[in-house]
């Protein structure tokens, strides 16, 4: 199909991008460092950074990693919410040769050990509040460093002391850990400094990061992102949004709230390294479940773009003090990771003057694709046009492209799509079509303007306020309680988190209770992965050879017959 969507594109956004342009993500990073050297990059709890801090920071911590004898190449874990530390580690693993593997600070040692494992991780950086989960997961994996960060680290000696004084004795946020052989983050960064980072040669086609996403098998895979991809996709993003962003009022640099976490594939794209590229300044939201802090901490700038999620925006809308922030200078606000519902973006557009503009993406694409022009003046429903460089295709099983107007599963291709999984040449054909297509399992429409409608979701998958849960793995956790004969697992609408599980169980021992099993599951499963509803059933709706009907469960009436 000729890509009819280029002749709707905003004026100045191009067809193509030049990814070339750039060998590696660190030659498009120490661009910056150069250029915008005297500016804020970074802000979180009031403490600024400039970029020649973030540049110096990184080259020290990059040095002290390349000291302790990695290979080029070695996986390198960081495990942080959105604190200082975190861009400084990632600019420093991808500095020294290295492969990032963001992972989720919430996991429990279970599903940490299981990344650490897969992804062959020889360093883990970690915030001291998540310590003790990677005390109880090193033990089988591949790691033989760990550093440990503290809240505050890089926050200045007085400020630091009180917050670490808070985080550790008042709020009591850091459990009891052991690492004995572990390094402090600060410790490191000062080793480093007496060093010299010996910088390798860094490649087009060079691993950049592993970016977990689960599969259907409840075994989570590493999309391998090539350096190639994240740059093609950053230069994508920018040139998509530079329109809206040349409109009034002018600002000298960009204020980019950065709520969504880091090892987000969104936000590592959207807010770190687009604004990196384009001399913004991030300010970190550590916590953004904390709604009250995040609301004050809003209060205190006027910012310019805010990528989130629909729940995210929702939650803020209904905060009393929400009228209290400044919008006066908001250009840009783009919704993904999960659908953008219309009276979310209609409230937000009668707070804030501006609309929600909804993206599209997945880990395997690092992450964009799609997204809705910036100059919309009300809700569309759509994902927007597909980004410079990249094709979509609406095609059935057999890989045919079905007509304009009709359903059919979204495939992409473009330099931004992922080499494949690691270690997983078998999961990666499955996604893969001989012409060079990845299937992203969700179902949509596109329109004689280009314009792409997601109808459905091919896979199981529940999209809870924008993060993946697979059913096969909570299943997994709660068929390994005694008291579960059998269980299934769906994703139920909810107004907050946009989806929720919902958990179907047959009964083995008829003492079995929903708060026993809930307890079970959060010993097991980050937060967002424990079901929201449990409801026991005698039986499960089945195929004839026995293979429970979660499509049955999912499509039947909510008042459906509890044991």
């Amino acid at each position: 199909m000729d890509r009819i969507w280029l002749k709707h594109y905003p004026p100045g956004v191009p067809a193509d991008i030049d990814a070339a342009q750039y060998p590696s993500i660190v030659a498009m990073l120490e661009e910056s460092f150069a250029k915008y050297s005297e500016r804020k990059s970074f802000i979180c709890m009031d403490k600024a950074i400039t970029y020649r801090e973030l540049d110096e920071a990184s080259q020290a911590l990059g040095a002290w990693l390349q000291s302790k004898g990695l290979k080029p190449g070695a996986r390198v874990a960081i495990m942080m919410p959105n604190i200082l530390q975190n861009p400084v580690a990632i600019a420093a693993a991808l500095r020294a040769g290295y492969v990032v593997v963001n992972v989720n600070p919430l996991y429990t040692p279970r599903e940490l050990e299981i990344q650490l494992k897969d992804s062959g991780a020889e360093v883990v950086l970690v915030l001291e509040n998540f310590a003790k989960t990677v005390q109880d997961a090193i033990a089988a994996t591949a790691v033989k460093h760990v550093v440990v960060a503290t809240m505050g680290d890089m926050l200045g000696l007085l400020k630091g002391t009180i917050v670490n004084l808070v985080v550790r004795r008042v709020k009591k946020m850091v459990p009891a850990f052991s690492l004995p052989d572990a390094t402090s983050f600060n410790d490191a960064l000062a080793a480093g400094r007496k060093l010299t980072l010996n910088k390798p040669k860094i490649g087009p086609d060079d691993i950049a990061f592993l970016q977990y996403t689960g599969g259907t098998t409840g075994v989570s895979k590493g999309a391998v992102l090539l350096h190639r991809n994240v740059v093609a996709n950053t230069l994508q993003a920018d040139a998509f949004q530079q329109p809206i962003l040349a409109r009034g009022p002018a600002v000298e640099q960009l204020t980019i709230v950065t709520a969504l976490p880091l090892y987000h594939i969104f936000a590592l794209t959207a807010c770190f390294l687009v604004g990196t590229h384009s001399g913004a300044v991030c300010l970190l939201i550590p916590n953004p479940r904390d709604i009250p802090g995040f609301v004050k901490e809003l209060q205190k700038y006027k910012v310019n773009c805010f990528p989130a999620v629909n729940t995210l925006f929702n939650a803020l809308l209904h905060h009393p003090d929400f009228g209290k922030i400044d919008w006066s200078m908001l250009k840009s606000c783009v919704g993904g990771g999960m659908a953008v519902q219309k009276a979310t973006a209609d409230a937000w557009l009668k707070a804030t003057g501006i609309l929600i503009c909804e993206a599209y993406g997945l880990s395997e694409t690092s992450p964009g694709l799609t997204g809705n022009r910036g100059d919309i003046t009300e809700f569309s429903g759509t994902i927007g046009f597909p980004f410079p460089s990249t094709e979509i295709a609406i095609r059935d099983d057999a890989n045919n492209e079905v007509p304009l107007g009709q359903p059919g599963e979204i495939c992409a291709r473009g330099p931004q799509v992922m080499a494949g999984y690691w270690n997983r040449p078998d999961e990666t054909a499955k996604v893969m079509t001989p012409d060079g297509f990845f299937r992203t399992g969700d179902i949509g429409v596109m329109d004689e303007k280009g314009q792409v409608t997601i109808v459905d979701r091919k896979k199981d998958m529940v999209l809870v306020s924008g993060f993946n849960v697979y059913p096969s793995e909570v299943e997994a956790v709660v068929s390994g309680h005694p008291g579960v004969l059998e269980c299934a697992v769906v994703g139920v609408p909810d107004p907050r988190s946009g989806e929720a599980v919902k958990l179907f169980v047959v009964k083995k021992d008829p003492m079995l209770t929903k708060e026993i099993l809930l307890e079970f599951c959060h010993k097991q499963l980050a937060a967002y992965k424990v079901p929201k509803s449990i409801e026991f059933r005698t039986d499960l709706p089945k195929t004839n050879v026995g293979k429970i009907l979660r499509r049955a469960l999912r499509d039947e009436p909510q008042q459906a017959k509890a044991a």
